[in-house]
């Protein structure tokens, strides 16, 4: 059975796209830790960063500047956190590779 992030990009899961494309599928966060938490993912299945390639380096440079573009349209480009969480030790809870978008607030630093 694929992951739950596969799923969603596959369009067998609901979810509240923010983007789509061929690539890669953005959507809200259903536990969201700020006003604006969004996921940016790829179709392609990588498990974590650990996992990625040398030919993924343009997919995972693609998936940061559509979040930069999600956040200028939120209107949260003033002040925003991307974040991967790679394993477990670092809250990786869903074993496919994404980005949270996480603005809207104040981020205090260090965040945890």
């Amino acid at each position: 059975m694929a992951c739950i992030f596969c799923q969603i990009a596959g369009g067998d899961v609901p979810s509240e796209i923010i983007y789509k494309d061929e690539e890669m599928v953005a959507f809200n966060d259903i536990n969201p830790e700020a006003p604006v938490h969004i996921l940016i993912v790829p179709k392609k299945h990588i498990s974590s960063l650990n996992e990625a390639e040398s030919n993924d380096a343009q997919l995972i440079g693609r998936l940061f500047l559509r979040a930069a573009k999600i956040a200028h349209d939120k209107r949260v480009d003033k002040g925003y956190r991307l974040v991967i969480n790679v394993g477990r030790e670092a809250g990786q809870t869903v074993d496919h590779l994404h980005i949270h978008l996480l603005g809207g607030r104040y981020l205090a630093w260090p965040p945890g």
